[in-house]
């Protein structure tokens, strides 16, 4: 069936000019069905355009806030930390004051004591090398998740070393507490440690330590922190004051009048463990004192760097 035609007529007023034009319907039904249907189609395809990429930025954004929660958890573990490290390294700068001439008393002291007290030598600090190591590795490094993670591994070994420090000086303050350093009593020093005549026989003797003169009664300090072992009358020594502190340290005071502590007492340096007297074998009012490190005999001299402790 052959299609219709239309036949459209264009007139000119001004001339009286008329225009005929032809179509046919199947044509014209199409060109308006296009006309009609393109908008629709570009806006569904925009439709569907928008809500892809709205998809897309919604999953992205849910990757975001994943990886944002992430280092937000990463990044309170670093500052907890570095706060941890602050407060050690705080912690260290406290302890680590040292008075000098005690400093110089614990250097005098055999190596065997200053071993003993550390546990052995010092763990070894990173060498310039591997710090330099990890920065190299830190500005290497693309993925944020591989920095945090060194970071954090660099911190706990930081942490650790940092705690390995802070035991050492615990332990090396410990030892100067320890460390036999001042004066036991005022007085004046009337025999040192070594060969002498003895003052009873006349004859040829060793003196094991220092005999310091005054006046009796007079006060007797500990000469360092420790604890009694022993408070009682021993020979020769008379009445006779131990204290062990550690580490192998050991002081003696004899010949004292009477005793102001008793076995097992904790003292600390300064402490008055005694009054000075003439008991034992002395021949006048005076301290016998000795200091030994595992048994073996020290002289006192070397380690009495301080002052002499007031008068009580």
């Amino acid at each position: 069936m052959a299609s219709r035609r239309y036949t459209i007529l264009i007139a000119d007023r001004t001339s009286g000019v008329v225009r005929r034009v032809t179509i046919s319907a199947g044509p014209a039904v199409a060109v308006a069905c296009a006309i009609v249907t393109l908008p629709v189609l570009i806006g569904t395809g925009a439709a569907w355009k928008a809500k892809s990429e709205a998809a897309a930025l919604y999953s992205s954004n849910q990757s975001l806030e994943a990886e944002n929660s992430n280092y937000r958890g990463a990044t309170a573990a670093l500052s907890e930390q570095i706060h941890s490290l602050q407060t050690v390294v705080a912690d260290l700068g406290a302890r680590s004051a040292l008075d000098p001439a005690l400093a110089r008393a614990v250097e005098k002291l055999p190596a065997f004591v200053k071993n003993r007290a550390m546990g052995g030598s010092a763990p070894a600090t990173a060498s310039v090398a591997q710090q330099s190591a990890y920065a190299s590795t830190l500005s290497a490094l693309a993925s944020p998740d591989d920095t945090f993670g060194l970071l954090r591994n660099v911190l706990e070994g930081l942490q650790s070393r940092l705690h390995d420090v802070r035991y050492m000086v615990e332990r090396r303050n410990a030892l100067a507490a320890a460390t036999p350093s001042i004066w036991p009593a005022h007085g004046w020093l009337t025999s040192r440690m070594g060969s002498r005549l003895d003052p009873v026989s006349g004859g040829d003797d060793f003196h094991a330590g220092l005999d310091i003169a005054g006046e009796k009664g007079q006060p007797i300090y500990a000469t360092a922190a420790g604890r009694v072992s022993q408070a009682g009358y021993q020979g020769g020594y008379g009445n006779l004051v131990v204290v062990d502190h550690g580490f192998g340290l050991e002081t003696k005071y004899g010949h004292l009048s009477s005793f102001t502590v008793k076995p097992g007492q904790g003292v600390k340096r300064g402490d008055v463990i005694g009054r000075l007297g003439a008991t034992g074998g002395a021949t006048g009012y005076n301290l016998h004192y000795e200091v030994r490190a595992n048994g073996r005999l020290l002289n006192p001299l070397q380690l009495l760097t301080q002052q002499k402790p007031r008068a009580q």
